[in-house]
């Protein structure tokens, strides 16, 4: 059904026609059926309401024409579901839990991408996003899985919160030759725990380790397709000293140690 904007209303009962360009979700709908808009070669922006809670598998797969998505209430994006979008370049999901195999696979127009409540991250989730620049995660990350990033050649930028275990994979970024930059989420972990204790110079040393870190990042190798690089072993490794030296520091505060320094 059109409506007098120009959206057209997707219940879920129909085929959408192919002339179609922008997309509404019926408010009947806390789900979108798998295959639903897979290959719609014309449309462009689709707005969901904030009660679409999951995008089913290969949901709209190979939409070349698709370039922002709205998916305000949702909490998961199955196997696919964005796959090889390459003009998709919009994404609002500020309630995306977890991200399936492959969900953005190929979509190589994304140029940054807000992550505030992501908490899985599954194989091949971003798997040569080309334009990637910028990834912020927020503090309910878990895990970012196999070649979650492989072959994001532009990205440069990722926030992830101070925590061990997150990054299990070795080609976690692999082929990301151009990221040299983490940054800490505010407001959550031990960097933020020495703040609340009123410890500023302790603050300012691990901002000082992260710049360090940084310096690290940028001069570690990439890897290609036939090498998993170092990107990923440099990342875990850096955030596991990074929560170890915090926790040792609040330790020795709270037990009235000396404010002896790492570097």
């Amino acid at each position: 059904m059109m409506a007098a904007d120009g959206y057209y209303t997707y219940t879920g009962r129909e085929a959408v026609p192919r002339h179609i360009t922008r997309v509404r979700i019926d408010e009947s709908l806390t789900v979108i059926p798998a295959n639903a808009f897979r290959g719609h070669r014309r449309n462009k922006v689709v707005d969901c309401h904030d009660r679409v809670k999951t995008v089913e598998e290969y949901a709209f797969a190979n939409c070349p024409s698709l370039r922002k998505v709205r998916l305000r209430g949702v909490e998961e994006v199955k196997k696919c579901a964005f796959n090889r979008c390459r003009a998709l370049e919009d994404v609002a999901c500020d309630k995306l839990e977890r991200i399936g195999y492959g969900a953005f696979d190929g979509c190589e127009s994304l140029g940054s991408i807000n992550l505030p409540s992501a908490r899985i991250v599954e194989l091949y989730a971003f798997n040569h996003c080309k334009a990637l620049m910028n990834v912020k995660f927020g503090k309910e990350l878990k895990i970012i899985g196999y070649r979650a990033f492989d072959g994001c050649t532009s990205l440069e930028r990722i926030t992830l919160p101070l925590k061990d275990g997150m990054i299990t994979e070795n080609n976690t970024f692999q082929g990301c030759k151009k990221l040299k930059h983490v940054d800490l989420v505010e407001g959550v972990g031990v960097r933020d725990t020495i703040a609340a204790l009123l410890l500023e110079q302790w603050k300012n040393d691990m901002d000082r380790k992260m710049l360090s870190i940084n310096q690290i990042l940028s001069n570690t190798p990439a890897g290609n397709d036939f090498d998993v690089g170092e990107k990923a072993r440099a990342l875990r490794s850096c955030l596991h000293t990074c929560l170890k030296w915090g926790v040792m520091k609040k330790a020795e505060e709270e037990e009235g140690g000396d404010d002896e320094r790492w570097y």
